[in-house]
């Protein structure tokens, strides 16, 4: 058996876990926006999409229920999976899946208690919730069942255990928090950055966090004296995973590249362009440290053997069609791309992306795709798509247009720009 067939055959095989060669996880629809590793290494992907991935070596389980894009995932160590994401519910995905809670804003941060009692969750509201995971009632209604924390102050960007008593947390103030969860008492201010924290990790004695400025920092935790500095020219840092086996942090930053520090010398040991083009929003290690999975703006995740990394191309390409040049578009496609593409497919049939298929769209009544979950608003809708009614959804916004809707807010204030995109749809979207 050739070389290039042994990889193959090995990838195929084995999970990405437990793989010493690069592998993808293929199947989602839209931008991969986080991932977490299970102690016994199973893989979870949450996406643009509204979905979770539960992989089993290369093939996924859709987790259903998001009405929005998810966020943030978190594994409990008893092997207890939980996301969070822009419709800003809280859902753990036990035997059955249940809503712990909703917040008033997304969910940006999520952490799961060493003692698998409690998960923590944390939103741009500006509010962190504790919630039990040890069953009870349903409590999608809101906060009921769950403890909300003295206010941070700002809005919430990451949470992280130390223990099971003591959970700190980064805001978008730029405020690194420490809260005594055996009391009630205000939380402590353990730091204050000159930008927003977006991502902390916990080791044993120390802290690290990254930062929108590029800032990524180690501080003791015992004194709060700072122990490295890792900053590189390159921000915002989007992404940090410790593996406390290897001794390894990953940091992952908005123009492509994974870092790896070694946490005992605290020295930079592999400096990695991951992405072609575009951030890495999201990383996870699995549970040995030889491997990182990663994921950014390609509806794919990727895993890496770390001892490797170097003798690897980018794997990310980022080439999505609302990133090429704009000369290079008709103003119409270039709308599309823009608004819409990250969303929408063109082409008939089902898709993973977060919208229905725009495939036929003119003359078709709202909320009638086929296999696809609306939102109660649309879900009957008297609206029929036509130039008209697509020049007002853009024009007045989807929020206004048709209040308690999925899409996202996305206004064309040019009256000349929308007649561009409609005339582009009309010819892209033609129903057999």
């Amino acid at each position: 058996m050739g070389r290039l067939a042994l990889i193959l055959s090995l990838m195929l095989c084995a999970a990405p876990a437990a793989a010493q060669e690069f592998a993808t996880l293929k199947g989602h629809g839209g931008p991969i926006m986080g991932i977490a590793v299970s102690p016994s290494g199973q893989v979870a992907t949450g996406s643009f999409d509204n979905s979770v991935g539960l992989w089993d070596a290369l093939t996924p389980t859709w987790l259903e229920g998001h009405a929005a894009a998810v966020t943030a995932l978190a594994w409990g160590p008893e092997g207890t999976l939980v996301s969070g994401g822009d419709d800003f519910a809280v859902r753990a995905w036990g035997d059955p899946p249940r809503v712990l809670g909703q917040h008033q804003g997304k969910v940006a941060a999520l952490a799961v208690s060493p003692d698998a009692t409690t998960v923590a969750s944390g939103s741009w509201d500006g509010s962190i919730i504790l919630w039990p995971l040890d069953g009870g009632e349903d409590t999608s209604g809101g906060a009921d069942g769950g403890t909300a924390l003295p206010s941070p102050g700002a809005g919430v960007n990451a949470l992280a255990f130390e223990g099971s008593d003591t959970l700190y947390a980064a805001t978008m103030a730029g405020a690194l928090l420490r809260y005594d969860l055996t009391s009630a008492e205000a939380p402590l201010a353990i730091a204050q950055h000159g930008f927003g924290i977006n991502r902390l990790a916990v080791g044993p004695g120390w802290i690290a966090y990254g930062a929108v400025d590029g800032g990524t920092r180690v501080l003791d935790l015992a004194s709060g004296a700072q122990l490295a500095d890792l900053t590189l020219d390159r921000r915002p840092i989007l992404a940090l995973a410790y593996n406390a086996p290897s001794h390894q942090l990953a940091v992952g930053d908005g123009e492509g590249y994974i870092m790896i520090v070694d946490t005992e010398s605290w020295q930079i040991t592999r400096d990695f362009r991951a992405t072609r083009q575009g951030p890495v929003w999201a990383l996870a290690f699995s549970p040995d440290g030889s491997v990182i999975h990663a994921g950014g703006l390609d509806d794919v995740a990727y895993a890496w053997p770390v001892e490797a990394l170097d003798a690897f191309e980018p794997g990310i390409t980022g080439e999505r069609s609302f990133l090429r040049a704009a000369e290079t578009m008709p103003n119409g496609e270039r709308q599309f791309m823009r608004k819409c593409s990250i969303c929408h497919a063109l082409t008939p049939g089902p898709s993973r992306k977060a919208g229905p298929t725009l495939h036929g769209v003119f003359g078709r009544r709202a909320g009638t795709v086929p296999g696809y979950s609306y939102s109660p608003i649309l879900d009957g809708s008297d609206i029929t798509w036509t130039e008209t009614t697509i020049d007002a959804l853009f024009d007045q916004g989807p929020d206004h247009y048709i209040p308690g809707s999925k899409m996202p807010m996305q206004v064309i204030a040019g009256g000349s720009d929308r007649a561009d995109l409609i005339d582009y749809l009309k010819q892209a979207t033609k129903g057999e």
